[in-house]
């Protein structure tokens, strides 16, 4: 049996999309789908090194790793009116140079922050020590991500919507894109099709079975927040749109990657449907 690996962070959606597989509810007779889950900024140093079969990436950094993996449409993580949030203490003025933790250089909430911010004094952190750094002062100021965007200390109040910089950053009228998922693409393109295939079929049955599957993480202390807060989170980042990208989302991701190319953080424009997995070709092959 072929073993593939498949990283993702350990946050509650991409916990939540990989478990119908985990639980034997999707799979492949022919392979077993092992998981590893490190936190985002890990991960994308890992692509970076063309690691993981398949992996969990921040939009952000597909363009670095565009020769090496393709993009699945599948698992994927947008904010609509929501997403990261820039935070510091209540009542503190920020200078233009303010010190600031971000969750990781190649992530997407990075990227953004950079442009819109550029005389920050970037540090970056683990996302769950973001919180105590700007608390204990080390830090002016953090961007939460994941499930941190939902409680922090009341001591904190946010600065700004990483969502508001993308509104006028990108014109308006398009989603956030986040996260998503690449493959390998030195796996055959029937595997890769066929993992695709897989993954967008356990992200649709962990949404159709979003109750009974909550509830088993749950049980299984496999989360970090509780079930009103789970139940709030996949709302946000695990739901019917994270089943397959739509051309709204492809159009999102390329906004992104113009964004970064005008801001000199990538060497040529990328246009993303050049680089998704080629599930026409089955279609070719067997014609």
């Amino acid at each position: 049996m072929k073993v593939v690996t498949v990283a993702h962070s350990p946050d509650a959606d991409d916990i939540f999309m990989f478990y119908a597989i985990k639980f034997g509810w999707v799979g492949m007779k022919d392979v077993r789908f092992d998981n590893v889950a490190l936190d985002i900024e890990t991960l994308n140093v890992k692509a970076l090194e063309n690691y993981y079969d398949i992996s969990a990436i921040s939009f952000g950094l597909y363009p670095l790793i565009k020769d090496e993996y393709a993009l699945l449409r599948t698992a994927v993580s947008f904010g609509e009116g929501y997403g990261p949030k820039l935070i510091k203490k209540k009542g503190i003025k920020l200078k233009r140079n303010f010190k600031v933790a971000l969750s990781g250089k190649y992530t997407t909430n990075a990227l953004l922050f950079k442009i819109a911010y550029p005389d920050a004094r970037i540090i970056y952190k683990n996302f769950l020590d973001i919180e105590k750094a700007v608390l204990d002062g080390e830090v002016d100021a953090g961007v939460l991500i994941h499930e941190s965007i939902l409680t922090y200390d009341n001591a904190l109040e946010v600065e700004r919507e990483i969502w508001d910089v993308w509104q006028e950053l990108s014109g308006g009228g398009l989603p956030l894109p986040l996260g998503g998922m690449g493959v390998r693409r030195s796996l055959p393109i029937t595997r890769a099709i066929a993992y695709e295939e897989v993954l967008t079929k356990a992200v649709e049955v962990a949404y159709k079975n979003k109750k009974l599957l909550s509830k088993m993480l749950i049980e299984r202390d496999l989360i970090r927040v509780d079930e009103e807060k789970l139940k709030e989170y996949l709302n946000l980042y695990a739901n019917a749109d994270s089943i397959s990208m739509s051309e709204l989302q492809l159009d999102a991701i390329d906004k992104l990657f113009e964004i970064g190319y005008d801001g000199g953080y990538y060497e040529e424009k990328v246009d993303v449907r050049d680089y998704l997995v080629p599930k026409e070709y089955n279609d070719y092959r067997f014609a």
